[in-house]
């Protein structure tokens, strides 16, 4: 039997990854008493009081442990904690070297969404790769440039540490770690139960690419919104280092301190944005978008698109255009 503790946080925390977590191992216990096997998962609530309430007010949890009565734990499951992170580091402090204390005794270490800050402050993620929702990834970066970031990842395993991206995706690293433990066979019950897309990898199609602009650069923000603004033209690192009086290498140093992408890659997701909401409207043929873009090679196009959506141009525009579900509505009515 594994010994899970989920943390019940101070502050404002995602009761959905408290919930849900509880619910998805607690079905694979019902499951595997159904099928005349013994329950794997033995769930314990851990806090630092009892009893801990939501700071919106809203919900009132009841720990069943505080971390001192907990003498040992198989997996610390750290659930999103919104709000300013230095207060959210204060204020839950103390479950620092508590998580830090059982990791090194063999304890593996979960972060949901971007619970992967907290568990970042530790650090047990130095060195390693971790994800989080993509929103906050650059905020991450800056944070703790040590720790690496793959902001395209739904999930990140890496010696008994693991993380997941944003939101609802923490199922996902359920059904992982259920496979991880159980096998294929209860991983797949499981998914089907809750309806989970099992052996999805990537997030890179919900990015939302907005520009990175949460720096002080004057000239870098100025190349930015010349490229934001011109994007369907041909647009060179050496034509922008002399527009704006700078060097070509200090250009693309700053440019990728400022904004974490090289000045080619941020034309490319500049492009790929603008194509991605043609092709959500639907009204266009690929070819259109790419030229509207700046593409003239469909095979450069689709390639860039690909790498940074993780979807073909058609499996995007089929995904996000007028739905499968309205279609079909349409069709039968």
């Amino acid at each position: 039997m594994k010994n899970v503790s989920i943390v019940i946080p101070r502050g404002h925390f995602s009761l959905v990854n408290i919930e849900g977590t509880y619910q998805i191992f607690s079905w694979v216990n019902g499951w595997l008493v159904s099928q005349g096997k013994p329950p794997y998962f033995k769930l314990q609530l851990v806090g630092l009081s009892k009893p801990a309430q939501q700071s919106t007010g809203l919900y009132e949890i009841h720990p069943e442990k505080l971390i001192e009565e907990v003498n040992s734990t198989d997996l610390i499951v750290i659930p999103a904690i919104h709000g300013d992170f230095d207060e959210v580091i204060e204020a839950n402090a103390d479950f620092m070297p508590w998580i830090i204390k059982n990791y090194k005794r063999g304890s593996e270490v979960a972060s949901l969404c971007i619970g992967c800050f907290f568990l970042a402050a530790t650090g047990l993620l130095d060195g390693k790769q971790c994800a989080t929702h993509w929103q906050f990834a650059n905020e991450f970066r800056k944070r703790f440039p040590q720790s690496l970031m793959v902001d395209d990842k739904i999930i990140t395993d890496s010696d008994g540490l693991y993380t997941s991206g944003g939101a609802f995706s923490f199922t996902n690293l359920l059904i992982y770690l259920i496979e991880k433990y159980l096998g294929r066979e209860v991983a797949v019950m499981a998914a089907k139960s809750f309806m989970i897309d099992i052996d999805r990898e990537s997030q890179s199609h919900f990015i939302l690419f907005t520009g990175q602009k949460e720096h002080h650069d004057e000239e870098i923000l100025k190349a930015q919104k010349y490229i934001e603004k011109n994007f369907m033209e041909r647009i060179t690192v050496d034509e922008l280092a002399q527009m704006f009086g700078v060097g070509r290498r200090s250009l693309e140093r700053r440019f990728k301190n400022a904004t974490s992408n090289t000045v080619v890659e941020y034309i490319q997701r500049v492009k790929m944005e603008a194509a991605k909401q043609e092709l959500e409207k639907g009204r266009k043929t690929v070819n259109e978008v790419m030229y509207d873009v700046g593409y003239s090679d469909s095979k450069a196009f689709r390639g860039v698109f690909k790498k940074i959506t993780g979807l073909s141009p058609i499996q995007y525009r089929d995904k996000y255009a007028l739905s499968r579900i309205k279609r079909t509505l349409m069709q039968d009515s």
